[in-house]
């Protein structure tokens, strides 16, 4: 028997619905326990379940450890030639045992996630009709808007789902529309909830909204799944992602929907629409611009500048951009007591365009609008050029959103460096090949001055013996405890007030503010706890504003961690419990979520 501290049940909160600790109900048996993803365990389970669940003959008779499957699939792993083969390899192990799959992540996070994230996800996303071998999701398209609501209820009990990945597949990871394969987008953020915050797998829904494509090279595959045709705009589309939404709400009215992924002219809008009805979240609108407040408020306790003499240079001002940009303008206001207009005219936003000015309003999208400049400030002055704007705004903060590589020259950032003592610098473009400056060249333009943090894994930086750990800002350390904190206090709605209360606990476990690193985020190897920490912020803030419909959540920090711990799904083989078939819940018969590609039948 294990001697996990969760084997027996919790004497406090093991009656939750998503208590994680006892025995878990199954009334699979032979075969069809094994084919089932959520229960199998493959060749470690016990004498017992062998003998109750009639395994005998089905499996090798030597009991293994999970531990001794890790190592093993470990090695499976290693072996495999590419990226993506190692990215096929992990779908491939999810699709048959989700302990096991969780697990080996868990215990190489550092080497696996770039392989079942960004970069090399995008690279399956794009292959997505070529690798295909079986269906995972749910897949709507815009021509068949009426059986939306049908599809919808498909996929179990109202109570069933806690958080809805849906995602267009317009604007996938900086390489574009990739229509249907956007599917895969939606799984990867949903494996990200569950690895880091513990969203339990079965309950949690991926879905594609498939609009069409305008990627001339899918529409030109023969093996393409998708619409084959032109990306529908307008009012068509308008009420396609409408009555998903309506749907979702009639059937799931508890999940939390997190959209990804949208196109520019539709991320911000979609998000804008809704968050007043909803528990809803965009994560490269907030997500972004979540994880880069909190750098900067641990970058700010470092240099000692101050929320009202702050001055923010936007480099890129697509929807990462402005999603960083309205993070700020949020976090200005609040801790200056400014009005979000005024709060505004602490940042200056450039894009293609450059310098976002008033006058240019037929090029500025909705959202670059609110930060476009007076024209009278800058008659006479180059608004093109970055040295020279920056040399004009003298700017604590650089952010970098362009994807254009190395648009953070020598002359810029050392132009920067002039006018303040510490400039903070977030190149934060990805994929790596993307980047607008290398940290290293940062430290040495600045003489070890810069304040940095990237989009993507760099190793660190030396300067005059010191060596430096470069931050990334990962969004995976910010929303997975989001949506936990939204998911288990069941916030009806998710203000900017819930997302500063994430921020700010975030920017509390950096490794220069914890006194551990010069980091200014924590790792993703500390995610889970940094996740707890989140959403016991994010709780907190809920219930102070009267926005949880969950009852009875602990007043004391203890007492809620506890709470909180209890109900977040973790790695690990948990011992089964035969019910019959006829006393089972949805879970129990293996029937529940998505994981196990089985259909709940309709209510």
């Amino acid at each position: 028997m294990s001697s996990h501290p969760k084997e027996k049940n919790n004497e406090r909160f093991g009656h939750l619905p998503l208590s994680t600790s006892g025995p878990q109900e199954c009334s699979l048996t032979g075969a069809a326990l094994l084919r089932n993803p959520p229960f199998n365990k493959g060749s470690a389970f016990t004498k017992e379940e062998r003998e109750t669940f009639k395994l005998h003959s089905l499996i090798p008779p030597n009991i293994q450890t999970l531990q001794e499957q890790v190592d093993r699939a470990y090695e499976q792993y290693s072996s495999r030639p590419n990226d993506l083969a190692k990215n096929t390899f992990m779908t491939s192990m999810k699709e048959q045992n989700e302990v096991l799959y969780y697990k080996l992540i868990q215990d190489h996070i550092k080497e696996m996630f770039s392989v079942i994230y960004t970069p090399t996800e995008g690279e399956a996303i794009q292959n997505y009709s070529r690798l295909f071998r079986r269906p995972e999701g749910c897949f709507l398209n815009i021509e068949d808007q009426d059986r939306i609501e049908d599809n919808m209820d498909q996929w179990g009990e109202p109570d069933g789902i806690d958080v809805i990945v849906v995602s267009d597949g317009e604007q996938i990871l900086g390489i574009g529309d990739q229509g249907v394969g956007g599917i895969l987008i939606s799984i990867a953020k949903l494996v990200i909830y569950t690895l880091c915050a513990g969203i339990h797998p079965s309950r949690t829904l991926p879905v594609v909204l498939d609009c069409g494509t305008n990627n001339k090279d899918l529409l030109d595959d023969e093996l393409y799944l998708g619409l084959r045709q032109p990306r529908a705009r307008g009012e068509k589309y308008d009420q396609f992602v409408d009555k998903f939404v309506k749907a979702c709400r009639k059937r799931y009215p508890k999940a939390y929907i997190h959209f990804e992924d949208f196109g520019l002219n539709n991320a911000r809008r979609i998000l804008e629409k809704y968050t007043p009805q909803f528990a809803c979240f965009n994560d490269d609108v907030q997500g972004t611009g979540c994880v880069t407040l909190a750098a900067i408020y641990t970058a700010f306790k470092v240099s000692g500048v101050k929320w009202d003499d702050a001055r923010f240079l936007m480099y890129g001002a697509g929807t990462a951009g402005t999603g960083i940009a309205d993070q700020l303008k949020d976090a200005i206001a609040t801790e200056t007591g400014k009005s979000k207009d005024e709060a505004s005219k602490q940042i200056w936003c450039v894009d293609k365009p450059g310098l976002l000015l008033k006058s240019k309003k037929d090029k500025l999208t909705p959202a670059q609008v609110h930060y476009a400049r007076e024209d009278k400030e800058w008659e006479g002055k180059d608004h093109n050029d970055l040295c020279a704007i920056i040399k004009e705004v003298k700017p604590h903060v650089l952010v970098g959103t362009s994807t254009v590589a190395g648009a953070f020259s020598k002359e810029a950032v050392q132009e920067m460096a002039k006018h303040v003592e510490r400039p903070v610098i977030f190149p934060l473009s990805n994929p790596t090949k993307l980047h607008e400056a290398k940290p290293q060249d940062l430290f040495d333009w600045t003489e070890g001055k810069a304040l940095v943090a990237t989009g993507s894994p760099f190793p660190p930086a030396t300067y005059n013996g010191k060596e430096y750990e470069i931050s990334e800002c990962n969004n995976s350390v910010t929303f997975p405890g989001i949506g936990l904190g939204a998911v288990l206090s069941r916030a009806h709605l998710l203000p900017p007030s819930l997302l500063v209360a994430a921020v700010k606990a975030l920017a509390s476990l950096a490794p220069t503010i914890k006194g551990t690193g010069a980091g200014l985020l924590p790792d993703v190897t500390d995610v889970r706890e940094v996740s707890v920490q989140i959403a016991k912020n994010v709780i907190k803030a809920a219930v102070k504003e009267g926005l949880n419909e969950e009852k009875n959540i602990p007043k004391n920090d203890d007492d809620l961690e506890e709470w909180i711990r209890e109900q977040m799904w973790d790695a690990r083989y948990r011992s089964l419990k035969l019910v019959e078939a006829t006393e089972a819940t949805p879970l129990a018969k293996g029937e529940a979520g998505t994981s196990t590609m089985r259909r709940a039948a309709k209510l």
